[in-house]
């Protein structure tokens, strides 16, 4: 018998002016092929690699929240309704409320879970002639006569009663509100967590799920919260922390009892409450209340870790000499602390000392301190250092 033959697909050349954001386009890019948009077998690519397996056998599209935020202001532009599903604490509404305002948009939050069938219909009301219709109120009358560009963002639709689920279809297919017309304005986004998040999600109806161009998922990515962290001034050793221990992040596992677990949420509320000042003594306890016991017990032993550090003016005066700490922990902290104070003035003398420490710190540490004061990135000094470490920074 002759060995089946397999024809290749005829490659498709890139689209010029691709409408899609430069980092949503690499992530294209990544799984297809520059050259291979449409028309071949992804098993036999030869840029198949493990994670883009896992990507394609995915149930959702998995996104960061970066790269979240820029396809949410390209759905945003082209009026693009859009589902984000993800566990809860990990910035859903953050990234909307973001996204809507560098795409230059309104944003109305509304919460189906609350809500009865009839709030997406109107009010019903008797008119002069003896008939009945029903009058918009409130955000319903903003979607009518919205006069520039709008987000509509229902929050934990997936909580929401099938009843009221329903009801938002002639909101997302029709765009009417029983014959009113949607301002052609106003883009709609929503988010749900998952069933298995124990956030009282029993599904989202089949119906409605189509109405939405794409429903993508998000991640936590430890880069893109530290840049949030740093960005919001949240304290020094907690960046350092997570730099340390990235997996609190992502690690999730619902509890019934009544006790926070460690997620992007909860640990800001850590940060806030550094912040303000923690009572002397209520520590482990009020950390433990914000984010857990095991996470309030690793991040306070990480503390004594950061209080017994080599002092800034020791490494500043004599980079070459000053204590170099052989904890891990203790390494991450160091680095963490540097980053905070590195500027133009002494990151010659830094960069001596962070030559001394193992290179995952030094990358993290000059990546905060990027984050933190962007003008470090044009130094020559530290363009020589980037050159030189080239393949720890990819």
């Amino acid at each position: 018998m002759a060995a089946l033959q397999v024809k290749t697909p005829a490659k498709v050349a890139p689209r010029p002016n691709c409408p899609f954001p430069q980092n949503v386009r690499a992530l294209v890019i990544s799984v297809w092929g520059a050259n291979n948009f449409a028309g071949f077998s992804p098993v036999t690519h030869p840029m198949m690699t493990v994670k883009t397996t896992e990507f394609l056998n995915s149930k959702t599209s998995v996104m960061k929240p970066s790269q979240l935020s820029v396809y949410l202001q390209f759905a945003i532009s082209n009026k693009f309704p859009v589902m984000i599903v993800g566990r809860p604490g990990i910035g859903k509404t953050d990234i909307v409320k973001d996204a809507a305002n560098k795409a230059q948009a309104d944003l109305i939050i509304s919460h189906p879970v609350v809500s009865d069938p009839t709030d997406y219909k109107g009010l019903p009301f008797a008119s002069g002639d003896g008939t009945a219709d029903f009058l918009t109120f409130g955000e319903l009358k903003r979607l009518v006569t919205a006069k520039k560009k709008t987000v509509f963002f229902l929050d934990d639709l997936g909580q929401a009663s099938p009843l009221v689920q329903a009801a938002c279809m002639q909101l997302l297919l029709a765009r009417e509100i029983n014959g009113q017309k949607i301002s052609d304005h106003v883009t709609f986004i929503a988010a749900t967590n998952r069933r298995q998040d124990r956030a009282a999600v029993t599904g989202i109806l089949e119906p409605v799920k189509s109405r939405f161009t794409s429903i993508v998922g998000l991640d936590v990515d430890i880069d893109d919260w530290a840049s949030w962290a740093a960005s919001n001034s949240m304290p020094n050793e907690l960046i350092a922390f997570m730099r340390f221990r990235p997996n609190f992040l992502s690690d999730f596992s619902p509890v019934a009892d009544i006790e926070n677990i460690p997620s992007p949420r909860t640990i800001a509320a850590v940060g806030k409450q550094q912040l303000a000042g923690i009572p002397q003594g209520l520590e482990i306890e009020a950390i433990k209340g914000a984010a857990g016991l095991t996470f309030a017990i690793e991040y306070t032993s990480f503390l004594m870790f950061c209080r017994d550090l080599p002092s800034l003016n020791d490494i500043l005066e004599d980079p070459l000499k000053a204590l170099v700490p052989q904890e891990v922990a203790s390494a991450y902290a160091i680095c963490g602390v540097i980053a905070s104070i590195i500027n133009k003035s002494n990151i010659s003398t830094v960069l001596k000392y962070l030559d001394r420490l193992p290179i995952e710190n030094s990358v993290c540490c000059l990546k905060d301190a990027c984050l933190r004061n962007p003008a470090i990135a044009s130094n020559r000094e530290f363009i020589e250092w980037a050159s030189k470490h080239a393949s720890s920074l990819l």
